[in-house]
């Protein structure tokens, strides 16, 4: 199942992704978001972050490899590709992946914050800041921070943002990403997170934790974390967003 994982993964970035405008602008340059990859593997590899060792995606040696921070961004498109297939491009399928994430945020920001204004974002296991780019666009008048590893002070954000990262988590990891989210937001904030969905049909993955994270019920243990006001909804056939909000 890994190798046939592994397989959809080339095939769809050779396919979508060699042609692509992203791709000629990577040729001209080498692209920062690489080098910050690399930068991030070096870090970790020096302290042996274990965790990092694991078969994530379908790589024997994990994300902790030359292979995944060069294949980073393109094995991202292709997930957005396969989650919207019925579009034809990338950008099209990036419109409504992130964009019903982002709409759900919003929604759930404008009724729960008591009219709190979104000043600061911070978006929690960035990696090379692809879903940081897009809350940049979607929040224009928003600071936006993009974090893996670094402390912050407490009550310094408006909205806390995590794409795509608690399926690639064992529970106990979960939780205390949930309680510092709790730390990190203002009252009245919003804490967003999008990932695949237990109730999709669609075979998903073969992370893993993933196991972990279907069986976790995440709208109880985010409100069990101190959360008030937790929803969740399927933004695209493999995905669900789940919002919340930090208690006045």
């Amino acid at each position: 199942m890994k190798l046939g994982a592994r397989q959809v993964l080339i095939g769809n970035m050779a396919r979508e992704i060699l042609d692509s405008d992203v791709k000629k602008e990577k040729d001209v340059k080498i692209h920062q978001s690489f080098i910050l990859t690399v930068i991030f593997f070096l870090f970790l590899k020096v302290f042996k972050k274990c965790y990092y060792l694991n078969p994530f995606h379908a790589y024997d040696e994990g994300n902790l490899s030359w292979q995944a921070a060069a294949e980073v961004e393109a094995a991202t498109m292709s997930m957005v590709k396969r989650a919207i297939p019925y579009v034809n491009s990338v950008e099209e399928a990036n419109q409504v992946l992130r964009g019903n994430w982002l709409q759900a945020t919003e929604c759930h920001h404008e009724k729960y914050s008591g009219n709190r204004e979104i000043g600061d974002i911070i978006d929690i296991g960035c990696s090379v800041g692809v879903s940081t780019t897009y809350l940049a666009e979607k929040f224009p008048n928003a600071k936006v921070t993009g974090l893996d590893l670094s402390p912050l002070p407490s009550r310094s954000f408006d909205l806390v943002s995590i794409s795509f990262v608690f399926h690639e988590c064992p529970e106990r990891a979960i939780r205390n990403i949930l309680k510092e989210a709790l730390r990190l937001l203002r009252p009245g904030g919003t804490f967003a997170v999008t990932d695949n969905s237990p109730k999709s049909k669609i075979i998903q993955s073969t992370e893993p934790f993933l196991d972990e994270y279907y069986l976790m019920d995440l709208e109880d243990t985010v409100r069990q974390a101190g959360f008030i006001n937790a929803h969740s909804s399927l933004t695209d056939p493999r995905h669900e967003t789940l919002t919340a909000t930090t208690p006045f």
